[in-house]
């Protein structure tokens, strides 16, 4: 069940949900004139009586500091109208004009101090919660009294209704309902989520939080009838998931819920996310100490940040300075962020143009200055006319103007960087595109050559490579359009759909590039060489790519995978030819209405024969029946021959048993087992030709091994 507070934009964007911050008390208050030591004296600079000297005449008896009846109000821990009263009380008593100024600037700092004490306890209380979970957790040894402690402590943290968890099956590939806080539907409680479904089923398959305060009005998920029920007969309304990591991979997610619109604040995603920190633990009892460790030393780091806020803090004089140094020595954008954040004593981000606030990024770009957006500024960062992205600072709210120009500066040399990794990105993305046009064009290239050049981009051509052809899913393609197999490759804005393409392209050479592979547009699509590591399926990486690169473009992308090529370098014809496959199972997902999917030969059953460059009648025996086979021989049974012979009898129990001469209960009971064995569909149509067209194989193949002796 999906959400975002960050919310997804068309696709749903995932929230990064980092661990509670301290938020910066509010400087609003506070006129940007006042001293954070308090100033003048209290006095207000001046004698009390008037301002004459010692000398002609005696002075007045001296006032009781203007911060006296403030520090017994932040001692009794008053609300902050309290702090009016000593003003009113001296302006009624008519005391002087310096008196009375002198106790409002003491107001003022009292509030000041009162602001930041109770964003600490705020952030203790966080902290102390945190701490009482990990407490928990580390007396409780039970797996479902780790979990049910878990969901009743986010319910209390976030204040929902409901709160719940789910675990991921990897058996059945998809998440279950394993426990819940609050929950009155049986149905809701026996819910389970495929990959992608509803919004925990994208939690699960992104890894990252999501939020809706609407879920049924909320069209950015995949919506079922089922979970959508069961949703429904809970009566939810406003959902927040976190994923359960256990390392790289996601075993569950925790929601909180309510059955009313809601909006979760960030400060919320963030606490749900540390939170979830520990269910995922409590998967790996073995893990549990050293997370929770882990935890509780970022939670205290960040304790200590706000402690030191008080330090003193360096001006920009020499930003100037700094940011020629750090240019100079190859830094990079963050580098630029993190030099300005620790002279303005903030946080710096840099965001793209979609994630940075429209209005503010509109305004600094017309006036060429940092504006403010509530408590944050804005600088936007591009060039000419383009707007390659914003400088956020945030905890910084009153910025002065040599403040505001060192943001600004920071901003300039930004986009700078930007440009050059720009033109840097684009120039190795033609090179990896050139050797990839040779290895499908020039089978006669000098193998040492193309290893050479590949090695010069990080890349291995002696190691296994699978070829992936990639395409946008187009509703209306383009006319008169041949494809070719051959010839020099188009560039990519030669199709009617020339801004999809280059962003195709764009993304296909960014991927290839991360995992030190090849990339180039080609008819239409985009080609990636992808090394395949041990272990590895052409399959699922088409799937990961298919779905990578559907989510960069927000468009459904097709990707086809070829058989693993041992050595490119080596054999650069079989590269064409795993091209011609990759295209053929890309061509195969859009006939068969499997468009903006990923697979290989292997995952189209009998139809992967005809679509792989090579014939693997034992690989796909192996994968039809395979269950089967390994059974009988691990137990000594029959289900192949009761198999073939209940196919060879039109699906009759009743003759398959005259067939084999058994009782017709002992049919029943091995065709059960045979359903146990393929799943509940294998007499479906499909599944029925691909299992008989299996076993005529496996026969064909099996009198053939005795007649050859083999």
């Amino acid at each position: 069940m999906p959400t975002d507070q960050p919310t997804p934009e068309p696709d749903p964007e995932p929230v990064d949900a980092p661990l509670p911050t301290p938020a910066p008390y509010d400087r609003e208050a506070v006129p940007a004139g006042v001293p954070a030591s308090g100033g003048e004296d209290a006095s207000g600079g001046e004698d009390a009586s008037g301002g004459e000297g010692a000398s002609g005449r005696e002075r007045a008896p001296a006032h009781a500091p203007a911060e006296n009846p403030f520090l017994g109000l932040l001692a009794a821990g008053a609300a902050a109208e309290e702090y009016e009263r000593p003003v009113l009380r001296a302006r009624a008593e008519g005391a002087s004009a310096g008196r009375l100024a002198a106790l409002e600037r003491a107001k003022l700092l009292g509030l000041r101090v009162r602001t930041e004490l109770e964003g600490r306890r705020r952030r203790e209380a966080e902290l102390s919660a945190l701490y009482a979970t990990a407490h928990d957790l580390a007396g409780l040894r039970d797996l479902d009294a780790v979990l049910r402690a878990i969901v009743r402590r986010a319910r209390s943290l976030l204040g929902t209704e409901v709160a719940y968890l789910t675990l991921h099956d990897p058996a059945a590939g998809d998440t279950y309902m394993r426990v819940t806080d609050g929950s009155v539907s049986a149905r809701f409680q026996q819910l389970r989520l495929g990959m992608g479904e509803g919004l925990g089923g994208l939690v699960a398959q992104t890894a990252r939080p999501y939020v809706t305060d609407s879920y049924f009005h909320d069209e950015r998920f995949r919506h079922t009838r089922t979970i959508d029920s069961g949703v429904q007969d809970e009566g939810l309304v406003a959902i927040l998931g976190v994923p359960l990591m256990l390392g790289s991979g996601v075993i569950g997610v925790l929601f909180a819920a309510d059955r009313r619109e809601r909006v979760f604040e960030r400060g919320q995603i963030a606490l749900l996310a540390a939170h979830a920190a520990h269910a995922a633990v409590a998967i790996d009892t073995a893990n549990l100490l050293a997370e929770t460790r882990k935890t509780l030393t970022e939670l205290e780091a960040a304790n200590e940040i706000i402690g030191d806020r008080s330090s003193v803090i360096e001006r920009a004089s020499d930003i100037h300075d700094r940011l020629t140094e750090l240019v100079l020595r190859g830094g990079g954008v963050q580098d630029v962020a993190d030099a300005v954040a620790e002279v303005l004593h903030g946080e710096v981000e840099f965001t793209d143009p979609g994630r940075a606030p429209a209005a503010a990024l509109d305004r600094s770009r017309a006036d060429g200055h940092a504006v403010r957006d509530g408590a944050e500024w804005v600088a936007a960062v591009g060039a000419g006319g383009e707007v390659l992205g914003a400088l956020v600072l945030r905890g910084h709210p009153a910025l002065d103007p040599v403040d505001q120009r060192t943001l600004e500066r920071a901003a300039m040399v930004t986009s700078l960087l930007l440009l050059a990794r720009r033109t840097a990105g684009e120039a190795e993305q033609r090179v990896r595109g050139e050797l990839l046009d040779d290895l499908l064009n020039a089978a006669d290239r000098d193998p040492r050559l193309l290893g050479e050049r590949a090695a010069r981009l990080g890349a291995d051509l002696d190691a296994p490579h699978i070829v992936l052809a990639a395409r946008i899913d187009d509703s209306a393609p383009a006319h008169g359009a041949p494809i070719s197999d051959d010839g020099p490759a188009p560039g990519p804005d030669a199709h009617p759909h020339g801004t999809d393409r280059r962003r195709l392209w764009s993304a296909a050479s960014h991927l290839a590039a991360t995992r030190h592979g090849l990339a180039v547009v080609r008819d239409g699509g985009a080609v990636l060489l992808l090394p395949l590591g041990p272990g590895g399926d052409p399959a699922h990486t088409a799937r990961e790519i298919a779905a990578r690169l559907g989510a960069a473009l927000h468009l459904p992308v097709t990707v086809g995978a070829s058989a693993p090529v041992p050595a490119p370098a080596a054999r650069p014809a079989a590269v064409a030819d795993a091209y011609a496959e990759a295209r053929r199972c890309r061509e195969a997902l859009r006939v068969l209405g499997r468009a903006g999917q990923g697979a290989a030969a292997a995952d189209f059953g009998f139809l992967g024969l005809l679509l792989a460059d090579t014939r693997d009648v034992d690989g796909f025996v192996h994968r039809t029946l395979g269950v089967v086979t390994d059974y009988d021989a691990r137990r000594g049974t029959e289900l192949l021959r009761t198999l073939g012979a209940y196919f060879a009898c039109g699906m009759s129990p009743a003759r398959t048993k005259d067939a084999l001469h058994v009782h017709v209960n002992t049919v029943a009971q091995r065709l059960e087992r045979v359903s146990r064995l393929l799943g509940p569909d294998w007499q479906s149509p499909a599944r029925a030709l691909e299992i008989q067209l299996a076993l005529r194989l496996h026969q064909l193949s099996s009198a053939v091994a005795r007649d050859t002796g083999a």
